[in-house]
């Protein structure tokens, strides 16, 4: 060969082995890369050839397909009450993508998961079409249903989070307002697009999309004393409900001259724990608070669930209790105001914890992925998450709830022949209290054998009612009660 052809020949060998490492690159290196990149439509076009998997409610499907004719996209996601089930849900949207359970557990909806490979396999070999799998939750629908219309009755913004103490279950999960995910599932310009630019937060500023039971803190207002109050017990500095306080009122707020007031004229001077509960004391929490100090209040908060985000597994936004406060600012925040700052999902925990005789469980959404076939792919099991006070604290606290609504300010959450301990709250909004407060409630309810099947938390914010009228024992507490009834009675 001369030596022209002898360069050429080399240089498509040259050619040749580049576009192989090339390619390889491609198929081997970059193969998931290019398989998940959000601007590849063939990703997006197979999510929606087939019917995506359900998510499962008491046995139910909440979810469903439709054909969506005129599209490259055949099948869209459709929803029952999707508006009462969004923030458990999330959204499909062939157009706008997937977000909360539809995100996190796409790959069993839609039968691509690494888990269902051998399933896949088999399908392919006889012929039939990939499937999606189930995702069983452990929502109740009945309370689900009463946490929704509670709020919605209401008519202002709002969210409900209800646990099973004993697992750490979450039973019911509504925010408000809300929004229906199908009416943006497809991909249509002229109705998905247009649905979709309505709930966007610019252009609605009572921004439906946001899941205010996980995402949205709140100042948790007196709800937090039940925190306080724990701390008080554990640390010792109280350790009977029923001896007199060391809390003079008014009471001045270390190196300040300022006076933390009480709320009208009720009898919080020495005031017992379970009266200071009772009538929602400030000076006597407040006090507690600067007594223990910022270090001891901040760590009976963290063994809360305070300062770490939650994976349910949808994320929960991390519920605030700040470090390096002085004494007045530490009052303050153990009052549930100052910086304090809590999601419904955590106040719901430490109703939950002081239930479960101290004991906090992890709490989570989804109990089982099930295969195309429904078999059982992944369970969920209970997890402790941490022990925020002794079992004797937890019942000493336990009575001092159940007074507050046999006696105190939420009488509203009465349930006959149920005992059920609650807290109310009603937290400054607003510079210097300007605008209306947000109404709290926290509670539990036991059974006759001593077992608590539900602990929930409420939050109504609503900007149009009367400012005197708003309290979570008016407001938020009816809704609780409603709840725990929902729970106890599909129990029956």
């Amino acid at each position: 060969m001369n030596k022209p052809l002898r360069r050429i020949a080399i240089f498509c060998g040259l050619l040749v082995m580049a576009l192989l490492i090339r390619d390889n690159w491609i198929q081997y290196v970059q193969a998931d890369e290019l398989r998940t990149d959000k601007n590849n439509r063939r990703v997006i076009i197979e999510r929606y050839a087939s019917p995506r998997g359900d998510i499962i409610v008491d046995g139910k499907p909440i979810t469903g397909s439709a054909e969506t004719p005129g599209s490259d996209f055949k099948f869209k996601r459709t929803y029952k009450d999707g508006a009462m089930w969004a923030p458990v849900t999330g959204y499909a949207s062939q157009a706008f993508g997937a977000t909360q359970l539809e995100n996190l557990e796409d790959g069993i909806l839609t039968g691509n998961d690494d888990r269902l490979f051998f399933r896949n396999t088999l399908d392919m070999l006889t012929g039939k079409k990939q499937q999606g799998g189930n995702v069983v939750t452990t929502l109740n629908a009945a309370a689900q249903k009463a946490a929704y219309n509670g709020l919605k009755k209401q008519g202002g913004k709002g969210a409900v989070a209800a646990i099973e103490p004993s697992t750490g279950k979450i039973l019911a999960l509504a925010s408000y307002p809300s929004y229906d995910p199908s009416s943006f599932a497809g991909n249509s310009t002229t109705t998905d697009t247009k649905a979709w630019q309505k709930l966007l937060k610019k252009n609605n500023p009572d921004d439906p999309t946001l899941n205010r039971a996980l995402r949205e803190t709140y100042p948790p207002g007196s709800t937090f004393k039940v925190v306080t109050a724990a701390a008080a017990l554990e640390d010792g500095l109280y350790t009977n409900p029923d001896e007199k306080t060391d809390s003079p009122d008014p009471w001045t707020m270390e190196g300040t001259n300022t006076k933390l007031p009480n709320e009208g004229n009720i009898p919080c001077k020495n005031a017992t724990l379970r009266v200071a509960l009772q009538y929602s004391c400030n000076t006597v929490f407040g006090k507690i608070g600067a007594d223990l100090g910022n270090e001891k209040m901040l760590a009976q908060a963290k063994e809360f669930g305070f300062t770490e985000e939650q994976f349910t597994p949808v994320r929960s936004t991390a519920s605030v209790f700040s470090d390096g406060m002085n004494p007045s600012q530490t009052a303050l925040s153990s009052i549930g105001q100052f910086n304090t700052a809590a999601t419904p999902l955590q106040m719901a925990m430490v109703a939950s914890a002081v239930a479960n005789d101290g004991k906090l469980m992890k709490p989570y959404m989804v109990d089982e992925l099930q295969s195309p076939g429904v078999d059982p792919i992944e369970k969920t099991d209970p997890e402790e998450l941490s022990q925020p006070l002794s079992a004797e604290n937890a019942q000493i606290l336990q009575s001092m709830m159940e007074t507050v609504v046999d006696k105190g300010t939420g009488s509203n959450a009465k349930i006959d022949g149920v005992k059920v301990g609650g807290k109310t709250g009603t937290a400054q909004h607003g510079v210097d209290n300007s605008e209306n407060p947000y109404a709290w409630f926290i509670s539990y309810a036991k059974g006759e054998d001593g077992s608590s099947p539900v602990a929930v938390a409420v939050v109504v914010e609503d900007d149009d009612a009367v400012r005197d009228d708003i309290s979570g024992g008016g407001l938020a507490a009816p809704i609780a009660r409603n709840v725990m009834e929902a729970v106890i009675d599909s129990k029956r």
